[in-house]
């Protein structure tokens, strides 16, 4: 399996569909809501084929990994996308990763938790009060049945 990440700066428009797909337009997140197409993002290819977008924000020494997503799930592709993530961030002279998801996404938590980063900060009810405030087409359970309620904010400390 011949997997590949490649740096999009942002105003290109390449790849940036596959974002839209699977995230669509805007994304919510403590109390705003941020547009990933136009960030720089982290394209996955697998065998020349797109098969997973990490986007990303810096704000000063802080890399916020906006949205992430590899397919299919379990093969390397996450994991490929957030080691790259980290070696940008250190470049850009961050010193923190930090991401949001949300409670009910349990393979996503485990990630997170097993690539070393900690669980920094539980919002309780933020998407509850983002689908009546920001996005509504926030469904009300996720995949799984679970209902989604709560933000849930996850840190790397870079050194």
């Amino acid at each position: 399996m011949a997997l590949g990440v490649r740096l999009v700066e942002p105003g290109a428009v390449a790849d940036a569909d596959a974002v839209v797909a699977a995230w669509g337009d805007v994304v919510a997140r403590c109390g705003e809501v941020v547009d990933p197409a136009p960030l720089p993002r982290l394209v996955l290819e697998h065998d020349g084929r797109v098969a997973g977008v990490l986007t990303f924000a810096v704000r000063g020494d802080d890399c916020e990994v906006v949205t992430i997503d590899a397919s299919p799930p379990g093969r390397g592709g996450g994991q490929a996308l957030m080691s790259a993530v980290v070696a940008e961030a250190r470049e850009r002279g961050c010193r923190r990763l930090w991401l949001v998801t949300t409670n009910d996404n349990m393979r996503a938590i485990g990630f997170y938790q097993r690539f070393g980063m900690i669980l920094a900060a539980v919002h309780v009810g933020a998407v509850d009060d983002a689908r009546a405030r920001l996005k509504p087409t926030i469904p009300q359970a996720g995949a799984d049945g679970i209902p989604i309620h709560d933000e849930l904010v996850f840190e790397l400390t870079l050194t």
